[in-house]
């Protein structure tokens, strides 16, 4: 079983966003990593970059895989990770905490009531 943290809301496609005030936290859930397996390369997205909610973020390069990160909610990129440059295996092995990929500002509150709580991203992984 994952370990999703109870303080964090989820997407249908495996991000997980941590709420703090008019910011959001974005990264990929311990679920989505253990899926990709060894990831070798993290594309992250550029500072001051908008995106709508479901564009395409980020995109992480495994072993044998590569997969999209995208936008949970409608947000403008104030901050990236730089330790995934030298480090993206820090998203399998801490993928809520040093893992994470950007800090965003949340352009449409409304949005956040579309995401999962952790009781129901985890039914919707088992």
């Amino acid at each position: 079983m994952a370990n999703n943290p109870k303080d964090l809301k989820y997407t249908k496609d495996h991000e997980w966003v941590k709420i703090e005030g008019e910011y959001a936290i974005i990264g990929i859930t311990d679920y989505a990593q253990s899926q990709l397996g060894d990831i070798v390369y993290v594309e992250l997205p550029k500072v001051n970059q908008k995106y709508n909610k479901g564009e395409t973020i980020s995109t992480l390069e495994a072993v044998k895989t590569a997969a999209d990160v995208y936008a949970p909610i409608t947000c403008e990129v104030i901050e990236v990770n730089e330790i995934l440059k030298e480090h993206p295996e820090k998203v399998n092995q801490e993928p809520y905490g040093a893992g994470w990929i950007a800090k965003v500002k949340i352009l449409n509150k409304n949005e956040l009531n579309e995401l999962l709580n952790a009781e129901k991203y985890e039914n919707l992984i088992q």
